[in-house]
């Protein structure tokens, strides 16, 4: 065990692309983690298939290094909005946060979520400007940007006393002054342990430890992950599990593990100050206190903030259920929801009407589009609605309230126009608008509605070049009706493949989603009509065969190549009466209502 005044527990913070990882991955090196002939994956901390593939950290992991004597023990935090739950538990388990900010960007929109966090627990930062060797770098600039971030946040007097280091976490160099020579990454290590506090706690008084990640594993089961506040635990020990309700639970230890780089290490024995991994309690959960049976004291737990949007997962219930998933049934869909709610403490799950459908509530678009695509490689074929925003009735005068989010955008200024006129029809107001370098940033607060399907529009506009950031800000007035999808769609009229004669023919009514060969079924969503209304097309026309000749009959099939759509841009762009089909391998549109006949039915009932 290390000495608990040698130990310096650390979360990294910042927002999303600003280097956290990176960062990391210069730290094993700089620390010497590895042999020098290892050959080690970038980004090593995002081990999660969808992290490596998306680039963003989803998960926050804990990892341990040692330096100079001394033992870091690092977390390594979410930097996207979505998944600030993920940040706001771990801030639990650290004494300072390693802030990371961009050098040539400055404090972004997550920049402002996290600190706010961490100066709330009472976290002194040790700022980090990244990047200081990317053209028109101004770290300077960015550290001026901090101080002012911080005293917006109302930091005290010691959290503005900030310590700043200088680093290029590609290059694998810090500095404690932009003008110094640099090497490596010491300075930045001398900087957490001056300026980091080692962990208060006791290790000979009562065993308390906060359960703030967890794990699972097919040999041990429930691990939980947290910090060890005060008192020792050894593998073998019997302990209390203090319940969120406050019932308590007896247990024995069966596992203890400790982080050493990328890897876990069996431990026998742990103390006050450590961050560690135990197993042998089953139904463990975020945010429960482990004790002694002596003496079981519960531990404080950080208030997550509550989801913003929401959205149905419903049976499938279309003609091809079945054929490509392996867990269908509102049982299993069940089961996956409650074991996913052990450890995504931003999430809730509420029971509707049906049996079949569940209200899935979570921070954001891209929060439950991680977890509809983790489930669909686990097998789960299942369907969503559109996203909905939580709606909130303030208490003393009855009015409908609304989430709203801060939004940042930058984009070159020939696409400025056409941006604030779409966030105007949706009701942004703007807040700030300023030059960087030939770029405008553009700062709005919009209703949350308002960003539902706007976000693939505006990569549109703005033809890939404009970058947008969004964070949750308050709840504010219900804004009315906002603009809806301004086109209809083609739906299929039978079950029957996709003809590449039919899709020629179709072009002129609008753009197609599908190609030759597709599996269509009546009521699905096969392509976007170029007028307001829905049409149902026929799909499978194929051309008729005679022996009369005719002009064009020899003309070759040309077809336009589909648009197709990933999940959140299927999520973005259904509206209330349709729903996206998941499946392992496909990803449908359809219409909640199938039958034609049964639309029309269905819209004459609700206009009588």
């Amino acid at each position: 065990m290390t000495a608990i005044e040698k130990i310096r527990n650390i979360a990294i913070i910042a927002h999303v692309d600003h280097g956290k990882t990176t960062l990391v991955d210069a730290m094993f090196k700089g620390a010497h983690m590895f042999r020098d002939n290892q050959r080690v994956q970038e980004r090593a901390m995002d081990s999660n298939d969808q992290e490596r593939e998306r680039g963003i950290t989803i998960l926050a992991k804990t990892t341990a290094m040692h330096w100079g004597g001394y033992r870091f023990n690092i977390v390594d935090t979410p930097g996207h909005a979505d998944f600030g739950g993920e940040v706001e538990r771990v801030l639990s388990m650290v004494d300072s946060v390693l802030l990371v900010v961009d050098a040539f960007d400055g404090p972004m929109p997550q920049t402002k979520f996290v600190t706010r966090k961490a100066l709330a627990l009472g976290l002194r930062p040790i700022v980090v400007i990244n990047k200081v060797d990317r053209p028109g770098a101004r770290p300077l600039w960015s550290q001026d940007a901090v101080f002012e971030l911080l005293i917006e946040l109302g930091a005290t007097e010691e959290q503005l006393d900030f310590c700043c280091v200088f680093a290029s976490a590609k290059q694998g160099y810090a500095m404690m002054d932009i003008n110094d020579p640099a090497e490596n990454l010491d300075p930045l290590f001398d900087a957490i342990v001056k300026h980091c506090p080692a962990p208060k706690g006791d290790p000979d008084a009562s065993l308390q430890m906060l359960v703030t990640l967890m794990d699972y594993n097919d040999f041990v089961g429930q691990i939980g992950i947290g910090r060890i506040v005060n008192g020792r635990i050894k593998v073998g020990e019997q302990v209390s599990l203090i319940k969120r309700d406050g019932s308590i639970q007896n247990h024995k230890v069966s596992m203890l593990y400790g982080f050493e780089g990328l890897t876990r290490v069996n431990l026998t024995e742990a103390s006050a100050g450590e961050i560690i991994a135990l197993a042998g309690i089953p139904d463990i959960r975020v945010g429960e206190t482990i004790a002694s049976q002596d003496n079981p004291q519960a531990l404080d737990y950080v208030d997550i903030d509550e989801p913003t949007i929401s959205m149905m997962f419903v049976v499938n219930n279309g003609p091809f259920a079945g054929q490509d998933g392996k867990h269908t049934q509102s049982r299993r869909i069940r089961e996956r929801l409650t074991k996913e709610l052990q450890h995504n403490v931003a999430l809730r799950v509420e029971d509707s009407e049906s049996p079949d459908s569940f209200k899935v509530s979570g921070r954001g678009e891209l929060h439950l589009a991680v977890l509809i695509e983790t489930m669909r490689r686990e097998g789960f074929e299942l369907c969503v609605s559109r996203p909905e925003v939580i709606l909130h009735t303030d208490p003393a005068t009855g009015e409908k309230l609304e989430p709203y989010e801060d939004i940042t955008i930058d984009v070159p200024e020939e696409f400025m126009g056409v941006v604030m006129e779409k966030l105007g029809a949706r009701k942004a107001e703007m807040q700030d608008m300023a030059n960087e370098m030939g770029r405008i940033r553009l700062h709005f607060k919009i209703p949350s509605r308002g960003l539902i399907g706007y976000r693939s529009e505006f990569m549109t506009d703005t033809r890939g070049e404009g970058i947008l950031h969004s964070l949750f800000s308050h709840y504010g007035p219900y804004k009315g009706d906002l603009p809806r999808r301004k086109n209809g769609v083609l739906i299929s009229m039978d079950q029957t493949e996709a003809v590449g004669f039919a899709l020629m023919s179709l072009e002129d009514r609008g753009v197609m989603f599908v190609n030759p060969g597709f599996k269509c079924y009546e009521g699905m969503i096969v392509g976007e009509h170029a007028r307001e209304n829905d049409l149902v097309v026929n799909i499978g026309k194929v051309k008729k065969l005679s022996n009369m000749r005719s002009s064009g009959a020899d003309e070759a099939t040309r077809i336009t190549p589909p648009r197709e759509h990933t999940l959140e841009q299927a999520l973005e762009y259904i509206e209330q009466d349709e729903l996206v089909e998941v499946t392992p391998n496909f990803v449908r549109m359809r219409k909640r209502i199938l039958s034609e006949n049964d639309r029309k039915k269905a819209d004459r009932r609700s206009n009588n």
